[in-house]
């Protein structure tokens, strides 16, 4: 009898949870969470139940940071709801793990190895090194950034109405925004999911929303690596990479929408040229997985639809409130496809050579990410009576927990709403990272088969 305990309990000591079972399991309860108290009465601002499914959506959305919305968040839910939507968006940007070390730390409790690794995986951090205080600089990094946005949203907003409703709208905007949500409450005031349209024209808006944005989707590493140059003199390559290829994709994208859309009445044309221009900016940063437009996406062109869904497709950095490919992997895929042409064995980034691992999770990543997001337009196409683009553009923007919509994702079928709620969080969490978490425990390879040549090309 003893022997049999002692078996069964090494078996349970053998197959602990890992990281990316933690992460998945703990992004789920904090989304069942969230769908019982979104179904209440009191989370409607009518006081009836919503519907089981919609409630799943949105607290999928709002976990998950992708600001997709089933409902106008505005004009449907009740200060209690909306206070609900604003939680789940804080736990899901920062991450649970984040919430739960600061409650450790704040009773002096030690954090353990297990709790490190999955913060390591959460934070998709390179070592544990330093990794309780990149911790403690993260959540002084958002408090600081997201109060700073309120209080200068507050501040334009007291314009518009009562100071206490500007500052709930501030405090409110601003969390979502810098966490890449992109939920908004201007429902009520300029029409359902009208959006920030409003302020399409006002500059100050404009630039503390796109700055809110940026620092979300550079992630805290590479805020905090800015933060302690002027006493470092350097930056690390993680930090170069995201820097550089997210000022290339913002110039970038900002170019191709101008140009695409200038002609267009129903977007940039009534628009003059400096509020095209900031327009095109503000789109180009919105679109990696900001979430909050300006301007109708239905009434784009279709070649600026699918530059935004390529976009979203490579998302923002690691560690960072947003989802996509990650900037990083776009950069190694674009250091082997150079290393190809010319002829070189290595990827080298900033005078650095990628290790083969990096190499290999860039490209599984990107393939899972690819086949994950054709294979569900494909599914929302054959269940829904619609063109294909628009599916392909709000399954991309889900998997990308970016939330740009073309106000197709109100009238989809139940069927598609959950199907886009398990495409929202195989994107938060990771097609990787789930992946470790449901395959079975790998073994050593005791031995290497021969090698073979196959024809490239």
């Amino acid at each position: 009898m003893s022997k049999h305990r002692s078996k069964t309990s090494k078996k349970r000591k053998s197959n602990p949870l890992t990281p990316a079972k933690t992460l998945s399991f703990g992004f789920g309860i904090i989304i069942i969470l969230g769908t019982f108290l979104l179904s209440l009465g009191p989370a409607s601002a009518d006081g009836r139940p919503m519907k089981l499914i919609d409630a799943f959506f949105m607290a999928t959305s709002a976990t998950c940071v992708t600001g997709l919305a089933v409902v106008d968040t505005g004009t449907h839910f009740s200060l209690f709801g909306e206070i609900v939507i604003l939680t789940l968006t804080q736990l899901g940007g920062l991450g649970f793990m984040t919430f739960g070390t600061l409650i450790a730390l704040a009773f002096n409790r030690r954090i353990s190895l297990r709790e490190k690794l999955v913060l390591q995986e959460a934070m998709n951090y390179n070592s544990m090194e330093g990794l309780v205080t990149l911790i403690r600089r993260v959540i002084t990094y958002a408090v600081v950034i997201e109060g700073t946005g309120a209080l200068l949203l507050a501040a334009r907003w007291m314009l518009d109405m009562p100071w206490h409703k500007a500052l709930y709208y501030g405090i409110f905007h601003s969390i979502s925004i810098f966490n890449n949500a992109g939920f908004d409450l201007f429902g009520p005031l300029h029409g359902e999911f009208s959006g920030l349209s409003e302020y399409s024209n006002d500059p100050f808006v404009n630039v503390v929303l796109m700055i809110l944005i940026v620092l979300g989707g550079i992630g805290f590493i590479v805020i905090s690596d800015l933060l302690h140059y002027s006493r470092t003199r350097k930056l690390s390559l993680h930090s170069k990479v995201v820097l550089t290829m997210s000022a290339f994709l913002i110039v970038g994208g900002a170019l191709m929408m101008f140009v695409l859309e200038m002609g267009n009445p129903a977007t940039l044309k009534p628009l003059g040229w400096g509020n095209q221009i900031m327009t095109s900016f503000f789109h180009s940063i919105s679109s990696r997985s900001g979430g909050v437009s300006t301007l109708s996406m239905a009434d784009m062109q279709h070649s600026t639809q699918f530059m935004f869904i390529l976009l979203m497709f490579i998302g923002a950095a690691p560690g960072s409130t947003g989802g996509g490919i990650k900037v990083t992997v776009f950069a190694v895929l674009l250091g082997a496809m150079y290393s190809m042409l010319r002829g070189r064995e290595d990827i080298v980034l900033f005078r650095r050579r990628l290790s083969k691992g990096a190499i290999m999770r860039a490209i599984t990543q990107t393939w899972l990410a690819l086949f994950l997001v054709i294979f569900v337009a494909m599914v929302l196409s054959a269940i829904e009576d619609r063109e294909f683009l628009p599916l392909l553009f709000e399954t991309t923007s889900a998997f990308a927990t970016a939330g740009f919509s073309l106000d197709l994702t109100p009238r989809l079928t139940d069927t598609s709403k959950g199907v886009l709620c398990l495409v929202m969080f195989l994107g938060r969490v990771g097609p990787v990272t789930l992946a470790y978490a449901l395959a079975p425990k790998s073994e050593k390879e005791l031995f290497k088969y021969p090698e073979g040549k196959i024809t490239i090309g």
